[in-house]
């Protein structure tokens, strides 16, 4: 294992954060800022608590995972696909280093910054709302495998895309819609039956539902399912990253 080569790649895309430290950081705290004084100060106050949790508290996993998963596409999409952008990507991988080396190195670097940016807005939640976090180990396991499956997703799309359009396409069109929709500003119990056996379609509601339990022992689907789902998507996107590789899919042309 080429570690040098992995440390190289690590840094140098932990740098770019630093460059863009206004988008990267700043943008997302603000925006999460805004959801609780909308939803959690001005509509919180008329809706009453979900499971004995108040509307403001109930609402912080469900964001934090938002912030998360959109962070973790969007750092590891736009990370490896300026190197095919500029034709980089070519210096990489006649280099001596392994299609595992890239995949840690890039993927490392991207679920780093989604993880700081998820503690950030968790100490900028605890300003708006008493929080409560009932399994710490848990928390920290739905985080790191969250940031981890999606930071592989967003290299996955970063590969695929062939121009800057389509780098936004599956985050805003898809990833944000099911977000919104998996239980983010509410309880699946809230809808009707038949919208809550549609619902659990979605794979998003068994991320936000689990790292929901971790802080207050409340979930729409168990949390073994949830821990079940999560590492089943991120056993899928293992694979397709090593087909990509292996064929050499959007490397090659």
């Amino acid at each position: 294992m080429n570690f040098y080569a992995i440390r190289a790649i690590y840094l140098f895309e932990m740098a770019r954060t630093g460059r863009t430290l206004l988008q990267s950081v700043v943008s997302p705290v603000i925006s999460t800022c805004l959801y609780f004084v909308v939803f959690g100060g001005a509509i919180g106050s008329r809706i009453t608590a979900i499971d004995g949790v108040t509307y403001g508290a109930f609402i912080v996993p469900g964001l934090i995972m938002l912030s998360l998963l959109m962070q973790s596409i969007t750092n590891a999409s736009f990370g490896i696909y300026f190197p095919k952008f500029t034709g980089t990507i070519y210096e990489l991988l006649s280099a001596p280093v392994s299609y595992v080396e890239i995949v840690l190195g890039y993927v490392g670097a991207s679920a780093t910054k989604s993880l700081i940016l998820s503690f950030i807005i968790l100490a900028t939640a605890g300003l708006f709302v008493p929080l409560q976090i009932a399994h710490p180990l848990w928390m920290l396991l739905f985080l790191v495998l969250t940031a981890v499956t999606f930071s592989l997703f967003g290299f996955i799309i970063g590969l695929w895309a062939d121009g800057f359009e389509k780098l936004q396409i599956i985050p805003l069109l898809i990833i944000t819609p099911l977000a919104f929709l998996g239980g983010t500003f509410y309880s699946i119990e809230m809808l009707p039956p038949v919208w809550q056996t549609v619902t659990l379609f979605n794979p998003l509601v068994y991320l936000i539902s689990g790292f929901r339990w971790s802080f207050y022992e409340s979930s729409d689907v168990g949390v073994g399912v949830s821990l079940a789902m999560a590492t089943l998507f991120l056993a899928t996107c293992l694979v397709v990253v090593w087909w990509i590789f292996r064929t050499g899919y959007r490397l090659k042309t």
